[in-house]
């Protein structure tokens, strides 16, 4: 909290994208938790026009232009926009925008919320201005890291983060502000006054993310390993690696 007529510094979108430490912004387990998410949503994708928010360099972004002929992305951080667009060109049209200050009037049938949630200072302000993004009959696939993850449990055990919900030190730098679990997730969704229609977590997680990476390097995790915990995963969502909602407008 700021004194009375503070006002809080400027956020740097360029500098929570970096690497801080022995932290990674993107694991190789990410990439495989994307592929296991592309396959999830894939089955229920709409057609029509589609809006990506935050897109990183644009590893999702490549799977939806092989989706969607007419694709929209906002990001923030102008590096990350350079990136993008050098990749996909006039495939794509990109705004470098907060969500917050992004002045579209437009309507779009499927929005993809991924990982990014977790960033935002106030969620329910941006999800209540997607809602009004979305068309009629529109999707929002809303994913987020979950605090209820047991590497995350496991880690509060050792005495290395004080509970579920915590924002380490190092998510924080990266632009974290929160850390979702299924409740909160939920709540958010209905302030904003959004109907979530379906939920499901992405990959069980016993394991921190460096630790896949580095199991997976050595050959002591397999890809049948990695299915494996992608299908337990959905027996037992609240203990994945992420969650999601795939939501729609709701009434009003």
């Amino acid at each position: 909290m700021t004194a009375e007529g503070d006002t809080a510094p400027a956020r740097d979108y360029d500098k929570e994208a970096g690497q801080f430490g022995a932290r990674k912004y993107n694991y190789d387990f990410d990439a495989r938790v994307r592929g296991f998410m592309m396959r999830a949503f894939q089955p229920l994708l709409p057609a029509g026009r589609a809006l990506e928010l935050g897109c990183y360099v644009g590893d999702s972004t490549a799977w939806l232009t092989d989706i969607y002929d007419d694709l929209t992305v906002i990001e923030a951080a102008p590096s990350l926009v350079e990136a993008a667009r050098a990749r996909f060109g006039e495939r794509v049209r990109f705004f470098c925008s907060t969500f917050e200050a992004s002045d579209l009037t437009e309507e779009f049938d499927a929005i993809f919320l991924i990982n990014t949630l977790e960033h935002l200072d106030d969620p329910v302000e941006v999800l209540g201005k997607i809602r009004r993004w979305l068309s009629p009959t529109g999707r929002l696939f809303l994913l987020v890291p979950n605090a209820q993850a047991p590497s995350r449990q496991i880690a509060v055990k050792m005495g290395l983060i004080t509970h579920n919900a915590a924002v380490t030190e190092a998510e924080a730098k990266n632009g974290h502000r929160h850390t979702f679990s299924f409740d909160t997730l939920e709540r958010c969704v209905s302030e904003a006054g959004l109907t979530a229609f379906q939920r499901g977590g992405l990959v069980f997680k016993g394991l921190a993310n460096y630790q896949f990476d580095a199991a997976l390097e050595a050959g002591i995790i397999s890809d049948a390993y990695m299915e494996g915990c992608y299908q337990l995963g959905m027996q037992y969502p609240e203990l994945c690696a992420s969650i999601y909602l795939i939501c729609g407008r709701g009434e009003g």
